[in-house]
């Protein structure tokens, strides 16, 4: 079970990568029209960081076997499970509202919307999916 939490886990960080990519590449701050992004930039690279450090420490459980390490991961799970749930709850009006949030773009007669609208669905299901996955298969293998 340890080993297939480290397969989730790195699927989940795979996936996130991605949706990172494309926020920082379509977040132009310097574009002055484009729509701000309603992810704040702690809470994304706060999640990023605590999902690398929460692996790192769940392999070092897998390494060395003591049950500390892997409620320390637990622990560090659950606080980026609820730093996503905050920042998929300020996507779902982003992508899915009647009329996405969007701001005209001076001078060119368009409409720019936040870089997260750019996120695919899939996606993000599949990140969530992997995300509470890897949840449940550390519990599992901490309680056997």
């Amino acid at each position: 079970m340890g080993f297939a939490t480290v397969i989730t886990w790195f699927a989940a960080v795979l996936m996130g990568l991605y949706m990172l990519t494309v926020w920082l590449i379509e977040n132009d701050v310097t574009d002055r029209g484009a729509a701000p992004s309603r992810l704040p930039v702690p809470v994304v690279f706060a999640h990023l960081g605590l999902a690398a450090t929460g692996l790192t420490v769940w392999v070092a459980y897998l390494i060395v076997g003591r049950k500390p390490l892997a409620w320390a991961a637990i622990g560090i799970l659950v606080a980026i499970a609820l730093l996503g749930a905050t920042m998929f709850a300020r996507w779902i009006p982003v992508y899915r509202g009647p009329e996405p949030p969007v701001v005209p773009v001076p001078g060119t007669g368009m409409l720019s919307a936040p870089a997260e609208r750019n996120f695919p669905v899939a996606v993000v299901a599949a990140h969530g999916v992997f995300a509470v996955t890897t949840l449940v298969l550390a519990l599992i293998t901490v309680l056997e």
